[in-house]
């Protein structure tokens, strides 16, 4: 006669099996399945029957354990590689996955509770440190790329703004101002970069109208490569020199 079992809750029937298991300490691989079944349909008697969705699980299982009862009774059958057909096996290879997955939760749990138990101690880093910029180091900035290749292009388009001026009209004398801050073209250079991510360097400096307008972009690309805002590269010795935005080269 079997054992009465009379627990409050279980988690589904493969989690009473696993208890009645342990319970009776039976070799998981060798299962009385008389004796199983008697216990288990004991417990089915006893089980509240409000919850007919929890109810209906276990009475699967306990059809399932009927069923695998009386195939026991039964000569056993042979596989096609003439090995005898145990009908426990798929119960077994259930109740060993649900074993796993019921220890791996428990161990889950463990890592959350030691994890609740974890406190992290609010950062006090020096305003010292906080405010420290790390200086930049125009050599690696630039790469294989010098100031004197950018020099070169410089001169190159002032030369082409000096053969611009017309040998009549540049006579005249009329002399007129030109407002050009640095200020005002560093924020023209950032947003032209903003907007064509990579672009020409020679090509940035022939759009200006003057040579003043060439001197102050050229001073501004010279500021914006030193804050980072952009970045220079030349593929090859004689390529044209590229410009690139911040935002763009970092996504390369």
């Amino acid at each position: 006669m079997g054992i009465p079992v009379k627990l409050p809750v279980f988690e589904g029937p493969l989690d009473l099996l696993l208890h009645l298991i342990d319970k009776n300490k039976i070799d998981i691989y060798d299962i009385p399945i008389v004796e199983i079944t008697n216990q288990y349909m004991e417990y089915i008697e006893a089980m509240e029957k409000e919850d007919l969705n929890i109810m209906s699980e276990f009475l699967v299982m306990a059809a399932t354990l009927l069923d695998i009862k009386c195939k026991m009774l039964l000569p056993k059958e042979v596989n096609s590689e003439g090995e005898e057909e145990d009908p426990r096996q798929e119960l077994v290879e259930q109740l060993l996955e649900y074993k796993m997955y019921k220890h791996m939760s428990y161990e889950l749990k463990d890592r959350q509770i030691d994890g609740e138990q974890t406190f992290c101690k609010s950062p006090t880093i020096p305003e010292e440190v906080l405010s420290y910029v790390e200086p930049v180091d125009l050599d690696k900035l630039l790469g294989d790329l010098t100031l004197a290749k950018l020099n070169r292009v410089f001169q190159d388009v002032m030369k082409r703004q000096v053969d611009k001026i017309d040998p009549v009209r540049s006579k005249f004398g009329k002399l007129e101002k030109e407002e050009v801050t640095l200020p005002d073209k560093l924020e023209y250079v950032a947003e032209y970069a903003r907007e064509h991510h990579r672009f020409s360097f020679r090509e940035l400096l022939t759009r200006q109208s003057s040579r003043t307008q060439i001197v102050v972009t050229f001073l501004a690309v010279l500021q914006l490569m030193k804050e980072g805002t952009i970045f220079i590269e030349q593929e090859q010795p004689f390529d044209d020199i590229m410009i690139g935005s911040g935002v763009h080269a970092a996504a390369v």
